[in-house]
């Protein structure tokens, strides 16, 4: 029996990118839809059907989902800077809330049973626990942690009023590269730590600034769980296979690997892997930055065969390296 079809929203972006890779590497076909804004082509593998639009527009949505008879979503589009959000909040509910409304609809409308959500441990806001379990209260301290929440409760109410069932997984910090250089973290500008810091051992960036040295944390810096995007992105397949396998049930789960590293740890690995010494600013906190954020990932081990193959900082940071290599050349640079 051969498998469905599986619209990925924003899937020339960089999760979204992986999620397409990990999709055709386990034999399902795959169709994206994505707005370029912050996304790109060359992202995309050849042969990946892909149309340039919006989410919201729900008549080519629509068709496409009928065209290609698809039989799930799985949805990246959205924003996703942290301090953007709070600068311009209207924008974040319209991209990550209004505008997934709208494809949600479609969905229903169509009759796409499965539903794959991006969600965030931003949700969480600062929680008084750390590892952070599912049922940790989630009190979103942002515009874009509460517009993904909204998404969440949408999902839900839909599920239980239409034949649709969902997973939402609660990324921690992605980062790192696809392993086999075919795609990366390619947006100008990016605040991922790690991401910041392959750019300026490349000589892209001056320095790394570190927000924030009084944390009650070991060094000082803040904790947070690094997740491989291809680990992450594996993720979503198991979680389509589940939603298949078991169509009346729901997941809302944690997406990390359990453990943390703070930011001078981070930098440290980098120094390792590049064999130089990146210039490190310290600056003050960043409002809203807790302490340490780690996921309680037992309950997605529990739920699906997940085994992460990459969960090893300085392997993150290697396949980081490669890919901003990789980038420079793609770019001209």
């Amino acid at each position: 029996m051969s498998k469905p079809t599986v619209l990925v929203t924003g899937g020339a972006g960089y999760i979204g990118s992986h999620a397409v890779l990990a999709l055709k590497d386990a034999g399902y076909g795959v169709v994206v839809i994505d707005n370029l804004v912050t996304g790109f082509r060359f992202a995309l593998p050849d042969g990946v059907p892909f149309v340039q639009g919006d989410i919201a527009d729900q008549p080519l949505v629509q068709a496409t989902l009928r065209d290609h008879d698809v039989k799930a979503i799985m949805h990246f589009a959205g924003s996703v800077v942290v301090p953007e959000s709070v600068d311009n909040p209207l924008k974040y509910y319209q991209n990550n809330s209004a505008k997934t409304r709208d494809l949600i609809e479609s969905a229903v409308a169509v009759g796409v049973p499965h539903f794959i959500f991006s969600s965030t441990a931003a949700t969480y806001g600062i929680p008084d626990e750390s590892p952070v379990k599912e049922t940790t209260p989630q009190r979103p301290i942002n515009p874009y942690g509460m517009s993904k929440l909204m998404t969440e409760y949408m999902l839900r109410d839909v599920a239980a009023a239409h034949p649709i069932n969902f997973c939402a997984l609660r990324y921690f910090n992605v980062a790192g590269a696809d392993p086999e250089g075919r795609t990366g973290q390619s947006t100008a500008g990016a605040t991922h730590l790690i991401k910041v810091a392959v750019e300026a051992a490349l000589g892209k960036r001056s320095h790394v600034s570190v927000f924030g040295t009084d944390f009650d944390t070991p060094d000082g810096t803040g904790v947070r769980d690094y997740i491989h995007v291809s680990d992450l992105a594996n993720a979503h397949v198991l979680a389509l296979e589940a939603l298949i396998a078991n169509r009346e049930q729901n997941y809302l789960l944690n997406c990390g690997y359990g453990r943390g590293f703070s930011v001078l740890e981070v930098l440290d690995a980098v120094d390792r892997v590049t064999n130089m010494t990146i210039d490190r600013r310290l600056e003050g906190r960043r409002a809203g930055d807790p302490d340490s954020l780690i996921s309680d990932n037992r309950a997605i081990m529990a739920e699906f065969p997940w085994e992460p193959r990459y969960a090893d900082l300085e392997q993150i940071v290697t396949h980081a390296l490669a890919w901003e290599r990789k980038l420079s050349d793609l770019q001209g640079a």
